[in-house]
């Protein structure tokens, strides 16, 4: 059998990959700091100010000077004509295709496959900068050290009791009936929590542990007494680790009695269940080297890849997948297999968290093993082919929702069609790529009879009918082209972008800047993180959109980064301005005749909203005069 020690090696990673924040991670001035990290916030900003990222990208990517800006071949996604935007001055990059930007630190982290800390330490080194460390971020690394050390000692006391304890031996026998051996206990810590309620506890406080950190762990709780109670007893104990390898938490399987099958650690400073893959320490490297992540139910099911030579699997830890659970799987593979059963509960895992159906930036997959057999199940039965054959067969989750949707009507029947047809339509029409809709719009066609064009005036109408859903400043797609394609933008947004361009470049002046003019709801967002800044600028000053921005990914931030990359001339202030007076002026007199709709005509409030308009409407005229003589 392999060696599963040979299974924790972690080579180079070959491709970029996307690393999100790591737990912990706060913002300051909209820049991500993580307080565990003991550098001083002065340092980084060091850092950040003299790195060149213009000379930065010219070591990984083809680089063309375009005016200030920077234009290169995105690192990022498959292109062959420039499309990302690199500010050397602002230190911030975007890219105008698939959308990604940030600073020189993301920079790094996605180019050198590195955390946030290895990019400071890195760029600190290329630029010459001294790093020291910060007390207080210090102090709480040593309160996150403190805790991961009671974690470890549980790991090892568990350990030790399922090896050699006598009233660990109905969990000896079930490892046994799995076709667990000592090897892979050892390798996956496996461990057993006695039944008593205070031996844990007990233990740690003899190690030198304090009691604060044993129950700030989530290893045992406050009694009425004074002493402690261990949260887990009598039961089968899986260590859970980070992606260090630092165990922060457990899931503990229920062997006998009354209580939840499965127990998990609580939320604490180290674990977060939302962040947290079980097996994902182990699986990483071969993730890597075969493009293709499994996700599935139990732990157990991991243990079960590892046996079978396909170490590729994870698990949630007691949650439904996430969206941060994918953006963590984003890092390793771009194809992430969600393995269930066949039975009811394991199809609505497939699809729990992902109504929508569209994945995205990932090859999101479904396999599903026959019903009532787990991966678990087929390894210690044998059949470890059948489960890696599941796998090799998986088909795109949104082929699985069609499937499961055409499910529940009788196409035998011509009402039923059209229903299947009005139901599954819109699901198509959500997928990203043209092409693939048409191939679906096909498969749909054949699975219903009905004809194609019928198929594709249904995914039309489905679109009209969201319409009056879509955000202000998208407009629903054309059949050629995406479902995030922007609208063609009206004059007053425009001019609330041209406003945020000018804001961005500091050439706004003293003007008072009124909220009100921003009709778009996205562009107050936007200018509500810009305008404190630029009101606070000096006469020709430049905002640092680096420490202001970073790699917040959040709309008004992204969009903010995009339009600061636009090369074109700025326009003129007083127009700009000018325009959003005016629209700020429709909406008013659009309200104020609402309102005169529902007043009686006869009343004093009908008069004075009447004199309102009046004066609005006079606003409004001379506004636009003023704009004219310009």
């Amino acid at each position: 059998m392999r060696r599963f020690y040979e299974l924790s090696r972690f080579p180079a990673f070959p491709r970029v990959w996307r690393r999100p924040e790591s737990p912990g991670t706060r913002r300051v001035a909209g820049f991500p700091y993580n307080p565990n990290v003991a550098y001083s916030r002065e340092d980084i900003d060091k850092v950040r100010e003299r790195t060149d990222l213009a000379e930065l990208a010219s070591e990984v990517t083809r680089v063309k000077k375009s005016g200030r800006s920077v234009m290169a071949v995105c690192p990022f996604h498959q292109e062959k004509t420039p499309s990302l935007s690199i500010d050397a001055a602002r230190g911030l990059y975007h890219c105008f295709g698939c959308g990604k930007g940030g600073d020189v630190f993301q920079w790094v982290q996605e180019t050198q496959n590195v955390d946030f800390v290895g990019a400071l330490e890195l760029l600190a080194r290329r630029v010459g900068v001294t790093l020291t460390e910060d007390p207080d971020a210090q102090k709480r690394r040593g309160k996150r050290e403190a805790l991961i050390g009671a974690t470890r000692a549980a790991v090892e006391f568990y350990n030790h009791r399922l090896k050699n304890a006598d009233d660990a031996s109905s969990a000896r026998a079930y490892l046994r009936s799995r076709g667990y051996d000592g090897e892979v206990v050892d390798h996956f810590q496996l461990g057993y929590s006695p039944g008593a309620w205070d031996e844990l506890a007990k233990h740690l406080v003899q190690q030198g542990i304090n009691k604060q950190a044993i129950t700030e762990a989530g290893l045992a709780s406050p009694g009425r007494s004074g002493g402690l109670i261990d949260r887990f007893r009598d039961r089968l104990m899986f260590p859970i680790y980070d992606l260090r390898g630092d165990p922060v938490g457990f899931g503990a399987r229920q062997l006998e009695g009354d209580g939840p099958k499965y127990l998990n650690s609580s939320e604490s400073v180290i674990y977060h269940k939302s962040r947290l893959l079980y097996g994902l320490n182990w699986s990483k490297s071969e993730i890597v080297r075969s493009d293709e992540a499994v996700v599935v139910e139990g732990y157990t099911d991991v243990i079960a890849f590892h046996l079978a030579g396909r170490p590729v699997a994870v698990a949630t830890c007691g949650t439904a997948l996430g969206e941060d659970h994918l953006d963590l799987l984003r890092r390793f593979s771009e194809r992430v297999v969600l393995a269930f059963d066949a039975d009811e509960a394991g199809a609505g895992a497939a699809l729990r968290g992902f109504d929508k159906a569209v994945p995205g930036d990932l090859d999101l997959r479904v396999a599903t093993f026959a019903q009532g057999r787990d991966p678990a199940d087929l390894v210690a039965d044998g059949d470890k082919d059948e489960m890696l054959k599941s796998v090799a067969e998986s088909i795109p989750l949104l082929q699985f929702r069609i499937e499961r949707d055409l499910a529940n009507f009788d196409l035998h029947e011509a009402e039923a069609r059209g229903r299947a047809v009005r139901a599954v339509a819109p699901l198509i029409r959500q997928h990203p790529d043209p092409v693939v809709r048409h191939e679906y719009a096909v498969l749909l066609s054949k699975r219903t009879g009905v004809d194609l064009s019928i198929v594709e005036q249904a995914m039309r109408s489905r679109l009209a009918e969201t319409r009056s859903n879509e955000p202000p400043d998208m407009e629903p797609p054309s059949e050629a082209s995406a479902p995030t394609a922007p609208r063609r933008l009206t004059g007053q947004a425009k001019a609330e972008l041209e406003l945020l361009r000018l804001l961005l470049a500091n050439e706004v002046g003293e003007r008072t800047i009124d909220p009100e003019w921003f009709g778009e709801e996205a562009h107050l967002r936007a200018y509500e993180i810009i305008g404190p800044v630029a009101a606070n600028l000096e006469p020709g000053e430049i905002p640092d959109l680096g420490g202001l921005l970073g790699d917040d990914e959040r709309p008004p931030a992204v969009l903010l980064r995009r339009i600061a990359m636009e090369a074109r001339p700025l326009e003129s202030v007083h127009s700009v301005v000018n325009r959003l007076k005016v629209g700020a002026v429709d909406r008013r007199i659009e309200r104020e005749r609402r309102a005169l709709e529902t007043k009686d005509p006869a009343s004093q409030e009908y008069s004075e909203r009447f004199a309102e308009l009046i004066a609005l409407e006079r606003e409004r005229r001379r506004l636009r005069e003023m704009g004219n003589e310009r």
